[in-house]
């Protein structure tokens, strides 16, 4: 009998004490946010994601009346801004604008991480996308992906692709296309897209995959051709491209490259769920939504559920791609 009473006491105890922290939980969820915000982008101050974040965080902080703090932490390829979030406290006082890839490729680029890029996370919301288009110099007798696809086949070895950058959506998404359609586009990593661009429209290198954006001015003028989106869906800048499983590979789709914030794992549901919600507001308005699609990004706000599903799962594809490919880092 005393073992009995001595259990139910300890599972008392136990239930006590869950109770306890449930209720703190509760309680520190209800006064957020109680200080400034500190948003964590993890590349130098001046670039895209930089110039979104500071859009935002004025947004953020008028909407949920404390000062937003944006903490530019550049430099190992992202991995130094991004390791800072994975350690800070799950409170909702420290929060990632990330970009992936790279957050979605870095454990296939790296032999060891600081952190782990699904577990030691924990995803608020997409704010946006970034479609990519695989486009060709006018001067390259191609007028379609299924005409791209017979000149790699008749010229193996001879046709190359730039990119900007080993490990980007634009490089993965280009050895897929080759697994998939039977080609062997020679790889070129560029540091970034202006000077890809730049050999593009002269006619350095035949092909590219690009952000779609800084393609379609010069689609107009007839300098390159867009044959196909790389994601799912079509790109609502430019509805008449197709995409790639549309223009002759069904089945053929990159996981979307996206920018979201993610807070540390264990950030608490009800945190999550208001952040969600005010960065879902901060994000459509005009003065942030500009500066997303200036940057040549698609406003598409996700769930905290979307967002973890979707980062998951883009893990597991680019794994396959790095793995059916052989890529190492150059």
């Amino acid at each position: 009998m005393k073992e009995g009473r001595h259990l139910l006491t300890l599972l008392a105890s136990v239930a006590s004490l869950q109770l306890a922290a449930l209720s703190s939980g509760v309680a520190h969820a209800q006064t957020w946010p109680a200080k400034p915000l500190r948003v964590v982008v993890p590349y130098a101050a001046g670039g895209a994601t930089d110039t979104v974040a500071r859009a935002m965080g004025q947004r953020l902080s008028d909407q949920i009346g404390q000062p937003v703090v944006v903490d530019n932490r550049g430099g190992g390829g992202a991995v130094i801004g991004t390791e800072v979030v994975a350690k800070s406290a799950p409170d909702g006082y420290t929060v990632l604008l990330a970009v992936g890839p790279p957050h979605n490729t870095f454990p296939l680029f790296a032999r060891a991480m600081p952190f782990d890029s699904v577990r030691d996370f924990t995803p608020v919301a997409i704010l946006a996308t970034l479609p990519q288009v695989l486009a060709v110099n006018a001067s390259i007798p191609v007028k379609s992906l299924r005409e791209l696809i017979e000149y790699g086949r008749s010229h193996p070895g001879k046709l190359s692709y730039g990119t900007t950058g080993v490990g980007s959506s634009q490089h993965l998404g280009g050895e897929m296309l080759n697994a998939k359609a039977g080609i062997d586009m020679v790889h070129v990593a560029y540091k970034g897209g202006a000077p890809l661009l730049t050999d593009l429209l002269g006619g350095q290198i035949p092909v590219g995959v690009l952000v779609l954006s800084n393609v379609l001015p010069h689609v107009k003028t007839g300098k390159l051709q867009a044959l196909a989106v790389i994601e799912a869906h079509r790109a609502d800048a430019s509805p008449e491209t197709p995409t790639v499983a549309e223009a002759g590979l069904p089945g053929f789709a990159v996981p979307s490259t996206w920018i979201g914030v993610l807070g540390p794992a264990g950030l608490p549901a009800a945190i999550v769920s208001r952040l969600q919600s005010e960065l879902a507001a901060a994000t459509v308005a005009p003065e942030v939504r500009s500066k997303l699609e200036a940057a040549g990004f698609q406003v598409k706000v996700s769930s905290s559920r979307e967002f973890a599903e979707q980062l998951s799962a883009s893990v597991e594809v680019y794994r396959g791609i790095v793995g059916a490919a052989r890529i190492t880092l150059e």
